[in-house]
């Protein structure tokens, strides 16, 4: 006899599901509404004309915005690829067995979530001059990434591993695996499934976050769309300026969630993985 199972509401009833149905109804009319209006307001005001987007069609615009993209896709994949291993010593710190290494590591995630990201990358391109430390606008940018972003997914990657059933480490520990094999083989294979939806949500903020860079001249997306926004040669587009810098922002976010998409099927697909998480499960009578 199979283990019965948990659920952690009741389904919905026919009423229910036409208040569901009705509901998301109407808020998919009141976004269509808005984006309506503001379409509306945008020809207008001759946002939508031929003349103001002709700035698009400049070789030295395009390269201009593709060297910021460029840079905002360096920056952000250095400052994901820090965080991530930032993040995983951290949380191995706050699992330890060891109480000082414990109270460490939980005083560096405690104290980076705290400090606002911006304020971290102003203190390392203009505060660490003044200790005779000179570092460059990207280095300012991913040491702030990587110590912020670091210290949240520290924190998933400790929820994740204490999420799975401790049955599984204890059993683990019977057969005599070690800490680290425990860790390896059976915790992390099956927390990562549960840890992807939180990690890619990190990542995206990541992504986005790395726009403060613009507050300390870093060439990024966002600083090159405010010079030529704000540039009377082209006749000052700012706003279609800005929606072309938010149609990439949402290609860029769309395209790492298909990854992540992508990712978590493969790893259902891993032999490896799909043997530990048959192994969780209680036989049948």
């Amino acid at each position: 006899m199979s283990a019965p199972t948990a659920v952690l509401f009741d389904v919905p009833g026919p009423r229910a599901r036409a208040r569901n149905t009705l509901a998301g109804v109407a808020t998919l009319a009141v976004v269509a509404a808005l984006l309506a209006v503001i379409v509306w307001r945008l020809g207008a005001t001759g946002q939508l004309d031929a003349r103001v987007w002709e700035w698009i069609t400049y070789e030295n615009v395009q390269l201009a915005l593709l060297d910021g993209l460029v840079n905002t896709l360096w920056a952000f994949a250095s400052g994901a690829v820090l965080a991530l291993l930032l993040g995983a010593v951290l949380a191995l710190g706050r699992l330890s067995d060891h109480r000082a290494l414990r109270s460490l590591a939980s005083g560096i995630v405690e104290l980076f979530r705290a400090v606002p990201l911006v304020v971290l990358m102003f203190l390392f391109y203009y505060g660490l001059p003044s200790a005779g430390v000179t570092v460059s606008t990207y280095a300012a940018v991913v040491l702030g990434l990587m110590l912020y972003n670091g210290a949240v997914l520290a924190e998933v990657f400790r929820a994740g591993v204490l999420a799975v059933p401790r049955g599984q480490s204890e059993a683990a520990y019977a057969l005599g695996m070690r800490k680290s094999g425990v860790m390896r083989f059976v915790l992390l294979p099956q927390a990562v499934r549960s840890m992807m939806p939180a990690i890619i949500s990190q990542l995206v903020v990541l992504l986005k976050d790395s726009a403060l860079g613009f507050l300390i001249t870093y060439p990024e997306l966002l600083f090159q769309a405010q010079f030529l926004g704000s540039n009377a040669t082209l006749g000052s587009p700012l706003i279609p300026v800005a929606l072309v810098v938010a149609v990439i922002y949402i290609a860029l976010c769309l395209l790492l969630s298909a990854l992540a998409t992508w990712i978590e099927q493969r790893s259902r697909r891993n032999p490896a993985v799909i043997a530990v998480a048959a192994a969780g499960r209680p036989d049948d009578a």
